[in-house]
């Protein structure tokens, strides 16, 4: 055993292994582009502090922060095919169902849960945009249809959160037959007395905003949500003109009558309250 061999092994008794700094502490922000803290970011709802970007957020921390704590129960998602087309692009939409479904841990792009909000009885749908872009496929559809039977069942509000970017291609007709399906759902719930709350959430678009999500009672939005139907681009393209900046955002919606209110994260549950005890009450009478 050599003296370096000595030395190397008595600094290890005195000098401390070097640490290395975990690579999840820190968030860019897509707003403004600062970093921040993770813990801060959590602890502000996933809204960043310097900018007020809302970021997008997935079922398990939407309900989270929508429900009065430990109220809620996962509404299990309905069986359907998985691939009813055998489609196939540049992989098997089989293998994307599963890569999604790994990447997310959820079953599809919406999940419903039952529970209550400051005491009123809710069920509340969540679309979450990292599964597959919240595409509107079958799975989807029924999900949509489950949670309105689930609000009828417990004779109670239903609420969706909408983050899609349409129909899912991979499924052709099937998936734009969720619009019409999904339609009937809200006046099946309408003819029970009972409200169909939407929030808007960045983005929404295409075949979702064709259907369920412009049909509520009352609707809401996040600031700076994305909402509309066709690009941008494509409607400039279309009609040959330029558009206003930020036409499609959920202030500018606001301001030409298209929503009925833009809420910040932190005060939605609170707003939500209120209006559920308002419809309920209205529903009463």
């Amino acid at each position: 055993m050599s003296w370096l061999t000595n030395v190397r092994n008595a600094l290890a008794y005195v000098v401390p292994a070097k640490k290395e700094t975990p690579d999840n502490l820190w968030h860019k922000c897509k707003g403004c582009g600062q970093m921040v803290f993770l813990k801060e970011l959590e602890d502000n709802l996933h809204v960043c502090p310097h900018c007020e970007h809302h970021d997008r957020i997935g079922p398990v921390k939407r309900f989270a922060y929508t429900f009065d704590p430990g109220s809620y129960q996962i509404i299990p998602l309905p069986k359907v095919p998985d691939d009813p087309l055998k489609f196939r692009d540049t992989k098997k939409y089989a293998d994307r169902i599963k890569a999604a479904r790994a990447a997310t841990s959820e079953g599809d792009a919406l999940i419903n849960a039952r529970g209550t909000i400051d005491g009123h009885k809710v069920v509340v749908g969540v679309q979450d945009f990292a599964f597959m872009g919240g595409s509107m496929g079958l799975a989807v559809g029924e999900a949509f249809i489950r949670g309105v039977e689930n609000a009828i069942e417990d004779n109670c509000p239903y609420v969706i959160f909408t983050a899609a970017g349409g129909a899912r291609m991979q499924e052709g007709i099937l998936s734009l037959m969720q619009m019409p399906r999904a339609t009937v759902a809200i006046a099946m719930l309408h003819d029970a007395g009972l409200p169909y709350i939407v929030v808007l959430t960045d983005p929404t678009t295409g075949g979702v905003t064709a259907s369920y999500a412009m049909l509520g009672d009352v609707q809401i939005a996040e600031p700076g949500a994305l909402i509309g139907f066709a690009g941008q681009r494509v409607i400039e393209q279309t009609i040959r003109e330029k558009l206003p900046e930020g036409f499609q955002r959920a202030e500018y919606l606001l301001e030409h009558g298209m929503i009925d209110m833009v809420t910040h994260r932190k005060e939605l549950r609170a707003t939500l309250a209120k209006v559920v005890d308002y419809l309920s009450v209205k529903q009463a009478a």
